[in-house]
């Protein structure tokens, strides 16, 4: 499942070869992080450590009791007729323990159950390594796109504050109107400086993930616009069927019922016995067999409890995974809803608004130029568009953020079609 979802972030894949196009600098791809991280992050070698300790005590679950050897010397280094050795007796014994109600079984079943759940729990350490190594990198992606918008608005504002100079220079305007251009070019370049540091800070939060100090990568391959089509909802709550959760909560079921008979175990006494040999001090020297045998009483009473307790225990796994379910669709359902009115969003408004502000724009420089407008009605259409396009690019970003969610739920590529929302604001 790990390879299945490299492909989690679609917004890392889509846009590869746009990026290709652009600069020949080697891109550093989603996949490329995710293999950083799997080869690297403590937390997947936690799980596989966790393995090791099992395994050790598997191993000493299927220990029988072990025996006892044992020596008794008697009426020796006494007094009078047992001064000496002469009157000594010598006993030597092995004794043990003989099991019984499969407690050997019952222990090797509990420790095995523990080892296969280490799966779901390795699968479900992996997802979210995943998810959260998608979501830094869309945090650098992000980042790139706001920059992007800023050095456009960069670009407008020198525009305005060269045309305001001039128009200044020939009377036709006050020098406020200079002052203020200067203003919103001094506030776009201040967004400029934000996005980069945005951008430096989420590099580095990103290279911390295979606990890299100082990051090395260079171009960052996606485009968070791209929002594909995906799986209808009903398709995607059949999926939460196979998540890792449920299955890491069905593994602990079968602990649970491990745990039940090892429990009900405990109501066989286990018998201790004993065999051995004794020396007889006499004129013969005789040697005598001893053996004995022992059973615990009332051990069924005292297991009643640990029975019951185990048994609980086992009756809460039914409504956890109940609980479960319930949280699992709710979450789903709240990401599909928001990554569907997200995309919604970012579609309309390239479809929409920003072509008909690019326009707009257009024409309002062009009539202020004229003196047909005055410069804040033409820098209001300026400031509308930057934030429509900043309004577009979070939208992206809410839309990518609950597709990642979605894929960690599921645990499967959710894409369905390959279509992609249009994010071309159609700038000259």
């Amino acid at each position: 499942m790990w390879l299945r979802l490299a492909a989690l972030a679609v917004f890392a894949v889509v846009p590869v070869l746009h990026a290709q196009e652009r600069s020949p600098v080697p891109l550093f791809t989603l996949d490329q992080a995710i293999q950083r991280v799997a080869s690297t992050h403590p937390d997947l070698r936690l799980v596989d450590g966790r393995r090791d300790v099992l395994q050790a005590n598997l191993d000493a679950a299927g220990l029988r009791p072990p025996l006892t050897l044992g020596a008794t010397l008697e009426n020796a280094a006494g007094s009078g007729t047992y001064r000496g050795f002469d009157q000594a007796e010598l006993t030597v014994t092995l004794a043990g323990t003989l099991e019984r109600g499969g407690k050997l079984d019952a222990r090797r079943t509990l420790v095995q159950a523990n080892i296969d759940n280490l799966a779901p729990q390795r699968e479900i350490a992996r997802l979210d390594l995943l998810a959260e190594t998608a979501r830094r990198y869309l945090a650098v992606t992000a980042a790139i796109r706001q920059r992007e918008i800023a050095d456009t608005d960069i670009e407008q504002r020198k525009r305005s504050v060269e045309a305001a100079r001039r128009r200044h220079e020939a009377g036709a305007s006050p020098e406020s109107v200079v002052l203020t251009a200067q203003a919103a070019l001094a506030e776009a370049e201040l967004n400029r400086e934000r996005a980069q540091q945005r951008e430096r800070a989420a590099r580095q939060t990103l290279a911390a993930l295979w606990n890299q100090r100082d990051p090395d990568f260079g171009t960052v391959a996606g485009d968070p616009l791209a929002l594909p089509a995906l799986e209808d909802f009903a398709q995607l709550s059949a999926w939460l069927e196979r998540t890792p959760e449920l299955a890491q909560l069905a593994g602990e079921a079968r602990i649970r019922e491990a745990q039940v008979r090892l429990a009900r175990s405990e109501t066989k006494a286990d018998l201790q016995w004993q065999i051995g040999a004794r020396a007889l001090r006499g004129d013969d020297n005789d040697v005598a067999l001893i053996a004995g045998l022992s059973v615990p009483l009332g051990v069924s009473r005292r297991a009643q409890p640990g029975i019951r307790a185990a048994e609980a225990e086992l009756a809460l796994s039914s409504v956890e995974r109940e609980a479960l379910s319930i949280q699992l669709y709710s979450t789903l359902s709240s990401a599909y809803g928001d990554y569907t009115t997200a995309r919604m969003e970012t579609e309309r408004l390239s479809r929409d608004v920003l072509p008909r502000l690019a326009k707009a724009e257009q024409a309002a420089d062009r009539a202020w130029r004229a003196g047909a407008i005055s410069y804040m009605e033409w820098a209001m259409l300026q400031d509308q568009r930057v934030q429509a396009r900043s309004r577009q690019l979070q939208a992206a970003l809410d839309a990518q953020t609950a597709l990642i969610e979605i894929q960690r739920l599921t645990g499967q590529p959710v894409v369905a079609a390959a279509g992609t929302a249009s994010h071309s604001d159609n700038t000259p």
